[in-house]
């Protein structure tokens, strides 16, 4: 699985402060080549005329091959494997999803995603007067047979994938449409899955060249001002909400964490769909009548936190907290610590990428970032 550790915007070199000759023997961002800081250099010209489409620009610019790393790791299942052992897999690894394989198709066929975990998981708590006996059905269960059910149940999603050479805005098009968090980056000549692409990824990268790019106005506007992000409605539970409640309005509400709200309902965590694959670990699954604060203490080490921010905060802003938070969502709290929204990074990246707001050329203004 490859992350971003050690790739800082202090280490990287400016592609606007180079000539063509001058380019970086050694970039350093991993995989990057000469061909790749190029490209910078001639959308440079085009977003001159317009400013609000800069991001947009850049991503169509870059390739899906152009965030290869060097070196990764990919958990991938063949579909005859145990459901049991596969999300332990998944919980041992530190990864949030894996790619399935049919050898009998020999060809990937899904995503196994902790989506699919709470949904079936649901499904046999609410269908068994017997919890145990229920959980030990699921226990027995194949990848493959559970695949059948979820077809069964018009809950069975094709794999949505890319191809190495098509655009990172294509990418944020896919993951925004097909409404996924990961998708395979699958090279065609051999059908190997070459990495996994994220909402997570995309952004670090484009923030990380955001201090060369010119600098849109509404990038000093609130995300609220924007429409940017779910706004006082935002789906909330108690400390004492149980986890079967929980799970029925991840999928219902199709929200991927929810804020946990004490007695002034003030935010004091959230529970998130990753914390469902925790209760894989020790089997405390077969209790989903739990409360949401017993369930958390579940919690692994690497839970990514809570982060807060404020209604008045900028869009430059929020983007630099959420990037440097390595989060994938900020709740915004007003001054008594009350949720009044969310902003994911899906609601970020489908703005700044695929529906900028466009102002006329000659009255946009042109500027970088300090």
């Amino acid at each position: 699985m490859y992350d971003f550790e050690g790739w800082h915007s202090d280490a990287r070199v400016s592609p606007f402060n180079l000539s063509s000759e001058q380019l970086p023997l050694y970039p350093s961002y991993d995989g990057a080549t000469p061909e790749f800081f190029k490209v910078i250099f001639e959308i440079r010209i085009d977003v001159t005329e317009s400013q609000d489409v800069v991001y947009s620009s850049f991503m169509r610019a870059h390739k899906c091959y152009d965030l290869i790393p060097i070196s990764t790791k990919l958990v991938v299942f063949d579909t005859e494997l145990p459901v049991k052992k596969a999300f332990f897999a998944l919980i041992y690894n530190g990864v949030r999803a894996a790619p399935l394989w049919d050898s009998r198709k020999q060809e990937f066929v899904g995503m196994l995603t902790i989506t699919d975990f709470i949904r079936i998981l649901q499904k046999y708590y609410i269908k068994n007067d017997s919890k145990s006996e229920g959980m030990q059905d699921l226990e027995k269960h194949k990848i493959a047979t559970w695949r059948e059910e979820l077809e069964r149940d018009g809950y069975l999603k094709p794999l949505v994938s890319i191809n190495p050479s098509e655009s990172l805005f294509q990418a944020v098009q896919l993951l925004c449409k097909k409404k996924v968090h990961r998708l395979p980056v699958i090279e065609e000549c051999t059908g190997n899955i070459a990495f996994i692409l994220t909402h997570k990824r995309l952004m670090k990268f484009l923030y990380l060249y955001m201090i060369d790019l010119p600098c849109p106005s509404f990038m000093e506007k609130t995300p609220r001002e924007l429409g940017i992000g779910t706004w006082n409605v935002v789906s909330t539970i108690t400390q004492n909400t149980s986890l079967i409640d929980i799970m029925d309005i991840f999928l219902s509400k199709r929200v991927s964490a929810l804020p946990v709200l004490d007695e002034n309902e003030k935010v004091v965590d959230i529970y998130a769909k990753v914390d469902a694959i925790n209760l894989a670990a020790n089997k405390s699954y077969i209790d989903l009548d739990v409360t949401a604060q017993e369930a958390l203490q579940y919690r692994v080490d690497w839970f990514e936190g809570v982060r807060c921010c404020s209604p008045d905060d900028s869009l430059m802003k929020t983007v630099e907290m959420i990037v440097r938070a390595e989060v994938h969502r900020l709740v915004v709290v007003d001054h008594d610590e009350k949720v009044i929204g969310i902003i994911s990074l899906s609601d970020i990246l489908r703005f700044l990428v695929l529906e900028p707001p466009v102002t006329p050329p000659e009255r946009s203004k042109l500027h970088l970032i300090q």
